[in-house]
């Protein structure tokens, strides 16, 4: 093969892409990978605010960076740039979907729900996707020591709901280990070459872990894709694509190499072909692939851009949690990974006694660095202290004063940090009503037609049990401003390429191939016909292995577009 033709080109490397290198490449497949973003070793994600700032993905603007923020009319979506996609970001939950919550659900234009795959048939790729990944719930020894855990599941237990701790893709130190140890035996075989640490509990996941404690995908399907051969190429921004006359695709794209997130030369337009393509761009840029060229495709396709659908998220904010006391409850939410347990509200698809549309909520947190932010900007709290730390350094300055201990004075200055040491963020999902539409708009941009209206009650339901486990806490709940002015902010956009049984029903069939275009494929979070449920990452690897037998079998057989 030459280095402009392979048998497979896979465009993204989160948690579709990443899968089908490894796959592919495994099966003795050519394959090339193209991610816009830079790669992130353990130790280069930005800290410092001036690296922050410049951490954002507008390449218009100058901006590389590995946060890429969307605003619809009624909805703001937040993804990521990067090699390993998504897992660089995300807050490291894998949950498999409900096995009840994979159901056609009547046949009202919107909430119709056509999943041509059930949990049975995912089941298989769901343990081989974990035993890549290497998932660990949330071991017992740190959850005791884990303040908001422990919180949180008290509160669930007081109020009678459906507690647990999760699955995360981290690597934890074991009992007796301090957190922040190397990983032993030494893991230095990936694609960084880097040493990686247990993780640290700093809750930084969301960031970027600096630590290699996160299992993400570049320390792990990518690195074993890489070695089995795939070519992965950063700075390759995918444009167009388009079926060749005598079978496969061709695929063109701006290598704008990258160092440190800038622009190391000027961005040429490459072109590659392949005997099959695989859309992994993620949920909004497949989907904004297929928009783009569509012309390009057989078929009218009329399913394209719908069902989309945030996964039901909504975030929430327990407040200033007191103790029966009336002292202000430790919750810490620095303290652990960012996420560490759930709650699950039942669905009316779980059987008798259950109602309406079921859901998650899971504790949260932020990074310590944060907790300053917050801090800072509550200067009406602090106001006496400030004033009283001022005129306790006039004094000494103008001689009033000859005390010359002045360690009493600065901590009080910086003490009483009660909302952000006694509040904890709460993270909502579920199945919300996949009525949305994707499309283009008049300046050739993505848009979206979503709207709350639909979901409402789901949710109301949601609102109304954080509401519950906030009381619980003795704490007071507060939502995401963003409510009020009924906008949500989603960090799992899904649907855009739904599947179905036929082009009727969806754009691709139940192994993501795309309908009328043989060698087509889509492999993320577009090809849900709706809302998982749980955290999405899971089963949009596990639909992605899947989905490498077709290509595989596909290229046994000669088959191409």
């Amino acid at each position: 093969m030459s280095d402009s033709h392979f048998d497979a080109v896979v465009v993204g490397s989160g948690f579709g892409g990443s899968v089908m290198a490894y796959r592919l490449a495994e099966a003795g497949l050519s394959v090339c990978v193209l991610e816009r973003g830079k790669a992130y070793k353990p130790g280069s994600y930005p800290r410092a605010p001036h690296e922050l700032a410049r951490n954002f993905w507008d390449p218009a603007a100058g901006l590389y960076g590995m946060f890429h923020l969307w605003q619809f009319k009624h909805l703001n979506a937040l993804v990521s740039s990067g090699l390993g996609g998504g897992s660089l970001i995300y807050a490291n939950v894998l949950i498999r979907k409900d096995e009840a919550w994979f159901a056609d659900e009547g046949a009202t234009e919107g909430t119709y729900e056509p999943w041509p795959v059930s949990r049975a048939d995912l089941d298989p790729h769901y343990d081989e996707v974990e035993k890549q990944i290497g998932l660990e719930v949330y071991p017992a020894h740190l959850a005791a020591s884990t303040p908001k855990t422990r919180a949180y599941a008290a509160a669930a237990a007081r109020a009678g709901l459906d507690h647990a701790c999760l699955p995360l893709a981290v690597t934890f130190s074991r009992p007796g280990q301090t957190p922040g140890e190397p990983v032993v035996p030494l893991d230095t075989d990936n694609l960084h070459g880097q040493t990686r640490t247990t993780c640290r509990l700093c809750g930084e996941c969301d960031v970027g872990c600096n630590y290699g404690s996160k299992n993400t995908l570049d320390l792990t399907y990518l690195s074993q894709a890489k070695k089995r051969g795939a070519e992965i190429r950063t700075g390759a921004d995918v444009r167009a694509f388009r079926a060749l006359p005598k079978g496969g695709w061709a695929v063109d794209y701006i290598d704008q190499s990258l160092q440190d997130g800038v622009p190391v030369d000027k961005a040429k337009r490459l072109t590659l072909t392949a005997g099959q393509l695989i859309l992994a761009a993620g949920t909004l840029g497949s989907t904004h692939l297929m928009l783009r060229n569509r012309g390009n495709l057989k078929g009218q396709l009329p399913k394209l851009g719908s069902r989309f659908c945030g996964n039901g998220d909504i975030l929430g904010m327990a407040v200033l949690a007191k103790d029966e006391a009336g002292t202000f409850r430790e919750l810490a939410p620095n303290r652990g990974p960012v996420i560490t347990s759930r709650v699950r509200l039942p669905d009316a698809l779980d059987g008798p006694g259950a109602k309406g549309r079921g859901a998650y909520i899971e504790d949260a947190g932020f990074p310590v660095f944060l907790n300053w932010v917050a801090e800072s900007f509550s200067a009406v709290r602090k106001g006496g202290r400030a004033w009283g730390f001022v005129w306790e350094l006039l004094k000494r300055t103008l001689g009033l004063s000859h005390d010359t201990d002045f360690s009493r004075e600065f901590s009080r200055l910086i003490s009483g940090n009660e909302l952000t040491m006694a509040s904890l963020p709460m993270l909502g999902m579920g199945r919300d009503v996949p009525d949305g539409l994707l499309h283009l708009n008049e300046g050739g941009r993505l848009d979206s037609t979503w709207n709350v209206k639909t979901s409402a009650a789901f949710f109301d339901r949601v609102r109304d049990h954080m509401k519950i486990l906030s009381h619980q806490m003795g704490a007071k709940f507060q939502d995401n401003p963003l409510w009020w002015f009924k906008r949500l902010v989603t960090v799992h956009p899904l649907g855009g390429c739904p599947m179905g049984r036929h082009a009727q029903e969806g754009v691709v069939d139940d192994h993501g191939e795309v309908f009328e275009n043989p060698g087509l494929f889509v492999a993320d979070g577009a090809v849900m016909p709706g809302p998982v449920g749980p955290n999405p990452s899971l089963t949009i690897a596990a639909l992605a292995d899947r989905f490498a037998n077709r290509v595989i079998a596909n290229h046994k057989k000669g088959i191409s577009a």
